[in-house]
């Protein structure tokens, strides 16, 4: 099954991406059509995930959420490309008893958040990926609520016997870039310390089959 890609153009912006600070939110420019790709389907869902954590003042909280189905292509042991569907409806909280962790697992799933009932999956599609200082600057596109934002994250590739996991390292995206509107200081004014930050922290593990 073929499937178009997005990508933008800037190298620039892979290297720039690698060298901020962990604090710091990757850098999200506007997505371009520029090739094809065969997807494998060669990624093990069950044994991959995604971790994320939010924070507003005076907490946080953190979960993960998982893969619907996704490939990984590599050449002689390389990074090419690949692409990562996200099933937004398997949002779970890790911090929280089971009452508390059903409430906020609720309340991400609504229109507030990711309407997960009109967009029930999410997608990552890498476009390109370069070598910086030692680690892969992964370019790709982040895909939330139909909004599609090409984004620059730090990872690396590990293979242990016949799986090959692409690991990033932890990195934020600004929700608000993605239409998600709730509690956010960019749509809201007077807010005071009712906010949530428009920074959500990400990392993905993303094995393949062995």
């Amino acid at each position: 099954m073929k499937k178009l890609i997005l990508s933008f153009a800037l190298v620039a912006s892979v290297l720039t991406a690698c060298k901020s600070e962990k604090k710091d939110k990757v850098i999200a420019t506007e997505a371009a059509e520029v090739a094809v790709v065969v997807d494998l389907n060669n990624v093990d869902v069950a044994s991959s995930v995604i971790t994320w954590k939010g924070t507003k003042p005076g907490g946080a909280h953190d979960g993960t959420i998982v893969l619907k189905e996704g490939s990984l292509n590599l050449e002689a042991g390389k990074l090419t490309g690949g692409s990562f569907i996200i099933d937004m409806s398997s949002i779970k909280n890790l911090d929280l008893d089971a009452g508390g962790a059903a409430k906020i697992v609720g309340h991400l799933s609504s229109p507030d958040f990711f309407d997960v009932a009109t967009y029930a999956t999410s997608k990552f599609v890498i476009t390109s990926v370069a070598e910086v200082e030692g680690k892969l600057a992964v370019t790709g596109n982040l895909t939330v609520k139909d909004v599609t934002k090409s984004i620059t994250i730090p990872a690396m590739l590990i293979t242990t016997g016949n799986v090959t996991t692409f690991k990033s390292e932890k990195f934020n995206i600004d929700r608000a870039e993605f239409n998600v509107k709730y509690a956010s200081k960019k749509f809201f004014d007077n807010l005071k310390d009712k906010f949530i930050d428009d920074l959500i922290e990400l990392s993905f593990t993303v094995n393949t089959k062995a």
